[in-house]
């Protein structure tokens, strides 16, 4: 690897804050709504089927991340363990389906603020204006994050002690576990796949613990604080949704859950707090700005590991002498999010990007399961049942969501192939694969 390495700035709490920014996003303020649609009163066992997956996957990725420190994550970790297609894979994967989560959260930061004539404009500024923060720096996005997160989790506060004072106020109606109630979704009964496919989409709110991973090669300390901060972030992320999603339950139950188009303004209006819509609104903002905020970086770094590998375009690789950070990477992943912005609307890709994040993490898990000796920190069961419960959750997400993230991946095999066909042989001269720093 000939690309300049990236500066170790990285704390545990700003691992930590970074992971919490990543996975307290926009998709806490609206994703209860379509798992309520389809898992109904069994909501809250949804959610602990995800958090279980998202622990058995967050364990793998601690124990690559403590051998291998470096950017990249999953796609690193598949190439060292796996070979190079499986690496390329994850990388490929966590690339374009994060990317398209970027162009949703932006649109999501927008619609949060201002009328629809503005939403694109606005959410183009803000690509913009955190991609700028991102290249000052790894210690400017740790601590704008910092900011976001406590501003969106002081707002989900706000949303607790109204759904459970609601709650005790008017008890939300609702009926039974098990029944069949086509309420919940268009022709949906409650039912076991109904709960898995619930899981699957609330998969997506712990996806961003990958964040730290991708960082591996900022963090002091890596082998124990990327696995110390990964497990924490999570802990806490978990805890978190799930005292949100009960109070969302209890304030409105399943049915009108399932319904809401803003579930969890929806809430403080149950508890008669009318004033306090805009409060939700914006905390829904600070939550979509940290969660782009972390999804750039982390796209860059996955992006430069990719670069280095000659998987996307050596230029990329280039890291800037200045502020230790792959500008070229995120100026790429920047440029390409406006664009989506500009051409699309894709605030419905919750399911799109969770098969993506899923074959993501069912990487992590098989290469973790090849380790051993001192690098084992887990046991191989865990592994494995990650890997079961990916695949798994992958197969239970809406069928639109497959076929999208099959023909994604089905591009992205070509790409690679067609690459491999053209690239010139080792020696041959040309484009190297040397990356130079520049300001």
């Amino acid at each position: 690897m000939t690309a300049s390495p990236l500066a170790r700035r990285l704390t545990t709490t700003d691992a930590v804050v970074i992971g919490l920014g990543s996975m307290i996003g926009a998709g806490v303020f609206a994703v209860f709504a379509p798992a309520a649609a389809v898992a109904g009163p069994w909501l809250l066992l949804g959610l602990g089927i995800a958090g279980l997956v998202a622990y058995c996957n967050a364990t793998a990725s601690a124990q690559l991340a403590a051998q291998y420190p470096t950017s990249g994550g999953t796609y690193a970790y598949g190439r060292a363990r796996l070979g190079p297609w499986w690496g390329f894979l994850a990388g490929w994967g966590f690339v374009v389906g994060k990317i398209a989560s970027c162009a949703a959260m932006a649109l999501t930061f927008a619609a949060y603020l201002v009328p629809p004539f503005w939403q694109r404009p606005v959410a183009v500024a803000a690509v913009l204006a955190l991609a700028a923060v991102n290249l000052l720096g790894i210690t400017r996005t740790a601590a704008l994050t910092r900011v976001l997160v406590i501003v969106a989790i002081a707002v989900l506060g706000l949303v607790v002690a109204a759904g459970f004072l609601a709650a005790t106020r008017h008890p939300a109606p609702g009926p039974g576990p098990g029944v069949a109630v086509g309420a919940y979704g268009p022709g949906v009964a409650v039912g076991a796949y109904g709960v898995l496919q619930s899981a699957g989409l609330l998969f997506f709110a712990f996806a961003g613990y990958a964040r730290i991973a991708t960082l591996g090669e900022e963090v002091r300390h890596p082998r124990t604080t990327i696995p110390r901060a990964v497990l924490l972030a999570l802990g806490l992320a978990v805890a978190l949704y799930l005292v949100v999603g009960s109070a969302a339950l209890l304030a409105l139950g399943p049915a009108r859950l399932a319904s809401s188009a803003a579930p969890l303004a929806d809430v403080v209006r149950a508890a008669g707090w009318e004033r306090a819509v805009p409060v939700v609104a914006a905390g829904g903002a600070a939550a979509a700005l940290g969660a782009l905020l972390a999804l750039i970086a982390g796209l860059g770094r996955t992006s430069l590991a990719m670069a280095r590998e000659g998987d996307l375009p050596r230029r990329l690789a280039a890291v800037s002498a200045r502020h230790q950070v792959p500008h070229r990477a995120e100026l790429a992943v920047a440029g390409a999010v406006v664009v989506l912005v500009c051409t699309v609307d894709l605030r419905g890709v919750i399911g799109f990007s969770s098969f993506g994040v899923l074959v993501y993490y069912l990487v992590a898990n098989l290469a973790a399961r090849t380790q051993t000796g001192e690098h084992r920190r887990y046991g191989r069961p865990l592994q494995l049942a990650g890997a079961l419960g990916c695949a798994v959750l992958v197969v239970t997400l809406p069928w639109q969501a497959v076929v999208g993230g099959v023909a994604v991946f089905a591009v992205g095999i070509g790409y690679r192939l067609v690459r491999l066909r053209l690239a010139p042989p080792p020696g041959a001269g040309g484009d190297d694969g040397s990356a130079t720093s520049g300001g």
